[in-house]
C-alpha cells in the first residue's frame, strides 16, 4: 500500500468516524429523523474529508482563491454525488430492508468511501 492510499484509509476512517457519530447523535440522541441527519453528518463530514484531503493526502498546494474555489466545487459535487448515493443507500437499507439506522449508515459508508477516493484522485485533486 502506498502513502497516499495509507493517509487516504487514516482520514477515511476519521471522516467516517466524524460522519457516523454525528449520525448517531443526531438520530439517536437529538431524535432527528434519519434523512435530515444523515443529511448534516455528510456535511459536517465531507468540510473535514475536503481539509484533510487536501492538506494532507493529495498534498495541493493551490493557495489563490479560485483554485481553491474550483477544488472545492469539485469536490462538493462529487461527495454530493455520493451523498446521493448515501441517503438513497439508507431509504433502502432502512425502509425496505427494516435494517437498523446505525448498521446502515455503517454500510453505506464503507461503498462511499471506496467511491470518493477515485472521485478525488482522479478528478478533484489530479496533479
Amino acid at each position: 500500500m502506498n502513502k497516499q492510499v495509507g493517509l487516504y484509509l487514516f482520514y477515511g476512517i476519521l471522516t467516517t468516524f466524524i460522519n457516523i457519530l454525528s449520525f448517531w447523535i443526531l438520530n439517536e440522541l437529538v431524535g432527528i429523523d434519519y434523512k435530515i441527519a444523515t443529511t448534516l453528518a455528510w456535511l459536517l463530514s465531507v468540510i473535514f474529508a475536503f481539509i484533510t484531503n487536501k492538506k494532507y493526502v493529495f498534498n495541493s498546494k493551490s493557495k489563490d482563491s479560485h483554485s481553491v474555489s474550483k477544488e472545492l466545487l469539485s469536490f462538493f459535487l462529487f461527495r454530493g454525488l455520493s451523498y446521493i448515493i448515501d441517503l438513497a443507500g439508507m431509504v433502502f437499507l432502512v425502509e425496505i430492508i427494516h435494517l437498523d439506522s446505525t448498521i446502515s449508515k455503517i454500510i453505506t459508508n464503507i461503498i462511499v468511501i471506496i467511491l470518493n477516493y477515485f472521485a478525488s484522485k482522479y478528478a478533484v485533486f489530479r496533479k
